[in-house]
């Protein structure tokens, strides 16, 4: 194989090599946005749902209080009443809680996508700092740098993704599966 053939097939190999661990981490990258956007849009019409909920429940129970207050006497149904919607509001409350849980798998979300953009641009940097010395060399080293830089990318690349190993199991608030920490 010539030199400039060599040259040229390691230089292909470390642009396509470069695009497709590029493209996988942004894949990545922007699956976990998505993922992001969906627990978010879930979770406010979630915490909606359970406030107005809990506005209706205690609405219902002052009205049932005031009707004591007006002078209506207490009897087991009021008192029934009462409780349900005691029970009711506590309800509405473990809900809107359960909508909060959110913000923990939208951090670790944010957190892994900060991580990966940072170790995108420090593969980026390893190809760039590889190829300093490239114009002064014989074709011969020209091709060894390359061969270094490709290697470089590739293990940078495995080394980021076995960081980012998805520890965030749920794509829902009602999947079931939380999978945290």
């Amino acid at each position: 194989m010539t030199r400039e053939k060599m040259l040229g097939s390691q230089v292909k190999h470390l642009l396509s090599n470069l695009s497709d661990h590029g493209t996988q981490h942004l894949t990545e990258v922007e699956t976990d946005l998505v993922q992001t956007s969906i627990l978010l849009g879930e979770a406010i019409t979630k915490l909606g749902g359970s406030f107005m909920a809990i506005h209706e429940a205690v609405t219902a129970q002052q009205e049932t209080i005031d009707l004591l207050l007006s002078g209506a006497k207490p009897t087991p149904e009021i008192a029934e009443k009462l409780k349900a919607k005691h029970g009711e509001i506590s309800q509405h409350v473990n809900a809107a809680v359960t909508g909060l849980q959110f913000q923990d798998m939208t951090s670790q979300l944010i957190g892994r996508t900060v991580t990966r953009v940072i170790g995108l641009r420090e593969v980026l940097s390893g190809v760039g700092s590889g190829s300093s010395g490239i114009s002064e060399n014989s074709a011969e080293e020209i091709v060894e740098t390359l061969k270094g830089i490709n290697k470089v990318l590739e293990e940078q690349s495995v080394k980021l993704e076995s960081a980012l190993w998805k520890a965030v199991c749920q794509t829902h608030m009602e999947s079931g599966d939380i999978e945290l920490f």
